[in-house]
Parts: structure tokens; C-alpha cells; sequence
């Protein structure tokens, strides 16, 4: 079997990586300073990363509108309208911070996570454009766009923050829309858009034969898949969400913070370049398993010490037990659902995903300012340790179901 993506599959995978790339630089903005200038507006030190769970609990909120938008009107249409979302909650973070109001800062913050929901489904897109053994390639090409989005990102925010002496920050959440609204010509060149379900009366009465929701969520594997995605997922926003503040508030630069939030980002989507071919090697669940153990193992050196390379360091093997875990979660969730499914089970399963996410990232800061970085990376063993034993609880399960079916 071929094992390269070709024809329309290839395209919508590289035009998919370029928009995350963009995309991409979007939720980094919001976590590299979206707690240092909620720092310098919010009414007390316990909300200031309230900006960026908002943007989280915006992602949140936004899965199933986006998915309904993209069911009725395909992709391309709901990829713009999240690139305009996503240049609106640039332009009014920007406002607020010019009015010094910390309420339309968080407004916008709001709207990027709303665009961040729309971004977050160019996996699914990519893999749906391909066969079921090219999909973990197809996701992986696509998450290789974060790489770029994690050097631009930085390279903005260096360039951009006191690009306004008067409003520091201001011009990078100024940059941040433009490079939403750069999305919008890319968007163009994707190809055989397979959300779209109402287009005829043939493809509504195949969406009408998928199985009920309940009975897909039901599945061992997918019960599994969701709580490695959301433990990854958390369990990163967890640690990235406070690392900017834990830095800042040991001494370190805001340069020093922003390097390390894109060696972070760097490791998150670096090693897309072969997750596709390690999960065809050796398995979704072991590279999923592997991923959380690299989580676990980046808390063991953030609570090594409070040196920048400590620092930078624990975020690399946050970013890269991300990518694992994350990467390979979402490929098991692929198993579990037809084509004609497909809409409504990634939708639920993002909500799952980004719900977990904000939660987290609110109750970062909150434990943060409570009992330190110290406490924040205390929490990620015992989450870790549920995670990898239902991992090894479905290989097991999954090999004794292959051996009654080759009995």
C-alpha cells in the first residue's frame, strides 16, 4: 500500500499546515502575554490569568457552533468566519489594552479562543481527506504547521511588544489579527471539502444511517482516547498556562518567558515530522503512553530547580509529551466512528477535549498564586498515573479481543 499522500489528500494537507501555521501563532499570543497584561489591568494578582482561560473557555464553547456551521456550510465557510473572528478579538484585546479596560481585553481574548475552535479541527479535516492508514500522516503534516507558528509567533512578539511605547503589548495583538486575516486566501485553495452534508439528498440519507451518539462514546477505545487527549491537553494548558508568571515572578526577562514558550511550541509540533510513521511503527496507545510519561517526566525537572534552563527545559518535554499524547489520542479517536459519524463525534469529542483545557487553565492560575510552581507540577503525577494505567488497560483488552476473534 502506498504509504505518501497524494492528489487532493496531499494539498488539503499542506494548505492545512499553512493555516496552522497562522492559526497556530494565535493561541500562542494569547498564552505568552495574555497573563502578563492581564497582570498589569486585572483588579487583583489571582485573575491575571483569567484572559487566557477565558481564551480556552472561548475554544470551548465554540466546538459545536463550528462544527454545526461546518455541517451546513462546509469548511472553507466556517474557516473564514473563524479567521474573522480571530481578527475582531485582536483589534478589541488591542482596545482594551489602550483604554486600559481588563473586560475588553478578556473580550478579546474570548473571540480568539472562538477562532482557536475553528483552527483546531484542521486535523480532522486533513485526515478526512485521506484513507484510514494515511490519517495519523495527514494529522502529523498538518500539526507540522505549529512549528512555523511557534517561531512567528515568537518573532511578533518580540518585534511587535513596545512596537507602541505608550502600550506595551498593544501592537502584537495588532499583529495578531493581520495574521488571521492573512488566513483568508489560503482557505481558498482547499479542496473537496467533505463537511458539507446537506449538498444532496444522496449524502443526507447516508449522514442519516450513523449510529447514535451514545452508542459510539460507549466504545472502550474511545472512552480511553478521550481521557489521554484531555489529560494531555490539560495537563499541558496546566503548566504552560502558569510558566510565564512562575518565570517572570522568579526573576527571569519577558524575553526569557517568550523563548521559552516557543521552545515549548517548538517541542509541541517539532516531532510531527515522524509521530505518523512512530504510531505506525509501534501503535497508537504506545505513543500515547509514551507521551504521558514525558509529561510526567517535564514536572520532574520543573521541580528540579528555577533556573531559565529548568524552565525551558521542563517546557521542551511538556511540549513533546503533548505531541505524543495528543497526536496518537486523536488517531484512536479516528478508530471509533464512521464516515457519516464523523462530524458529530469529533465535535463531541473536542468539547470534551477544550472543556478540560479550560478548567485547567483557570484553576492554573488560581493554584499558582496558592501553592507556587511547586504545586502546579505536583498534580500532574497522580493524573499521569490514571491515564497509564487505562492505556494499559485497553492494549490488554484490545489483545484479548484479538485473540477470541482469531480463535
Amino acid at each position: 500500500m502506498n504509504s505518501s499522500l497524494t492528489g487532493n489528500g496531499r494539498r488539503n494537507a499542506l494548505v492545512l499546515s499553512g493555516l496552522q501555521a497562522l492559526g497556530g501563532a494565535n493561541p500562542a499570543v494569547v498564552v505568552a502575554l495574555g497573563g502578563l497584561v492581564g497582570s498589569q489591568l486585572a483588579p487583583s494578582t489571582e485573575m491575571a490569568t483569567l484572559p487566557v482561560s477565558l481564551f480556552n473557555i472561548g475554544l470551548a464553547l465554540g466546538v459545536l457552533p463550528a462544527a454545526f456551521v461546518m455541517r451546513q456550510k462546509g469548511r472553507r465557510f466556517g474557516y473564514v468566519l473563524g479567521s474573522l473572528l480571530g481578527a475582531s478579538g485582536g483589534m478589541i484585546a488591542f482596545y482594551g489594552i489602550a483604554i486600559g479596560s481588563f473586560l475588553l481585553f478578556c473580550l478579546g481574548t474570548i473571540l480568539a479562543g472562538l477562532y482557536a475552535s475553528y483552527v483546531q479541527s484542521y486535523r480532522f479535516a486533513a485526515a478526512d481527506s485521506v484513507e484510514g492508514p494515511l490519517k495519523p500522516k495527514a494529522i502529523s503534516w498538518v500539526m507540522i504547521g505549529g512549528l512555523v507558528a511557534a517561531v512567528l509567533a515568537t518573532q511578533v512578539i518580540l518585534h511587535t511588544s513596545e512596537i507602541i511605547p505608550s502600550l506595551p503589548f498593544g501592537g502584537t495583538f495588532i499583529a495578531q489579527a493581520i495574521l488571521a486575516l492573512c488566513a483568508l486566501p489560503l482557505i481558498a485553495f482547499l479542496r473537496n471539502d467533505p463537511a458539507v452534508t446537506h449538498s444532496t439528498p444522496a449524502a443526507q440519507a447516508n449522514a442519516s444511517h450513523g449510529r447514535p451518539l451514545l452508542e459510539i462514546i460507549k466504545q472502550p477505545k474511545f472512552i480511553v482516547a478521550v481521557i489521554a487527549g484531555t489529560s494531555s491537553y490539560s495537563l499541558m494548558s496546566f503548566m504552560m498556562t502558569a510558566s510565564p508568571l512562575a518565570m517572570v515572578g522568579c526573576g527571569h526577562s519577558m524575553r526569557d518567558s517568550t523563548l521559552g514558550i516557543q521552545w515549548h511550541i517548538l517541542a509541541m509540533f517539532g516531532p510531527s515530522f515522524f509521530t505518523g510513521t512512530l504510531i505506525r511503527r509501534f501503535g497508537k496507545i504506545a505513543v500515547t503512553l509514551s507521551g504521558l510519561l514525558l509529561i510526567a517526566l517535564a514536572s520532574v525537572v520543573a521541580l528540579g530547580g528555577l533556573s531559565v534552563e529548568h524552565f525551558w527545559i521542563s517546557l521542551i518535554l511538556l511540549g513533546l509529551g503533548w505531541n505524543f499524547g495528543f497526536i496518537g489520542a486523536t488517531a484512536m479517536v479516528t478508530d471509533c466512528y464512521r464516515n457519516e459519524e464523523r462530524n458529530r463525534v469529533q465535535a463531541f469529542n473536542d468539547f470534551l477535549v477544550f472543556g478540560s483545557v479550560a478548567i485547567s487553565s483557570f484553576s492554573s492560575g488560581q493554584l499558582l498564586v496558592t501553592h507556587g510552581w511547586d504545586g502546579i507540577n505536583t498534580w500532574t503525577f497522580p493524573i499521569v498515573g490514571v491515564v497509564v494505567i487505562a492505556l494499559m488497560w485497553l492494549w490488554f483488552h484490545e489483545r484479548s479481543q484479538a485473540g477470541v476473534a482469531a480463535d
